[in-house]
């Protein structure tokens, strides 16, 4: 973890940079002097909060972009990390490898259906869509009247408005790799 000053200092340089602003055009902008940006892009000053509010609304930037750390641009998700969430009397796992934010607008989980599951899921709401990936076994997917049965490598996409039914109706374990996108 960065400390916040120099998270400061890179979110600024970052910022202004990517706009093709000066330093000069940046104290125009939000009336901190251009020493005093000067200093918080070298690491030198300690910026106040009534500073970082000035320089956020002369920029148009959230407060919060000038102070949250850089995501990462590679995350990494070790399968036995990923938390498990039990249904179905024991039947159903899903494991949660990416969480729904809004800057992304999707989720995207593994599935395991143990023989015999029946895993009845709500309906999404907002257009909400599913990509399924059959990777082990076979499963059954209830949409409505229709059912469709993937096997290992088969992919289904459909709009998630109504139940929609998982179901494990072999003897071996069913596996998946679903994503929920939210228009």
């Amino acid at each position: 973890m960065i400390d916040i000053q120099k998270q400061i200092s890179m979110n600024l340089k970052r910022i202004r940079k990517m706009r093709g602003l000066s330093l000069d055009r940046v104290s125009a902008l939000s009336g901190v002097s251009k020493g005093m940006l000067s200093q918080i892009e070298n690491g030198d000053s300690s910026p106040t909060v009534s500073t970082l509010w000035k320089i956020a609304n002369g920029l148009e930037v959230s407060f919060s972009s000038l102070v949250e750390e850089k995501e990462s641009e590679v995350s990494v998700v070790r399968g036995i990390e990923a938390a498990a969430i039990k249904g179905n009397e024991g039947l159903y796992q899903v494991f949660s490898y990416f969480p729904y934010e809004e800057s992304r607008r999707f989720e995207i989980y593994r599935m395991e259906l143990l023989p015999g599951c029946r895993q009845v899921s709500d309906p999404h709401h907002g257009g909400a869509e599913e990509y399924l990936y059959a990777a082990e076994g076979s499963i059954s997917v209830e949409i409505g009247s229709r059912v469709i049965t993937l096997g290992k490598g088969d992919a289904l996409r459909f709009r998630a408005h109504e139940n929609h039914i998982y179901e494990n109706k072999t003897n071996d374990k069913a596996v998946c790799h679903l994503l929920i996108y939210y228009p």
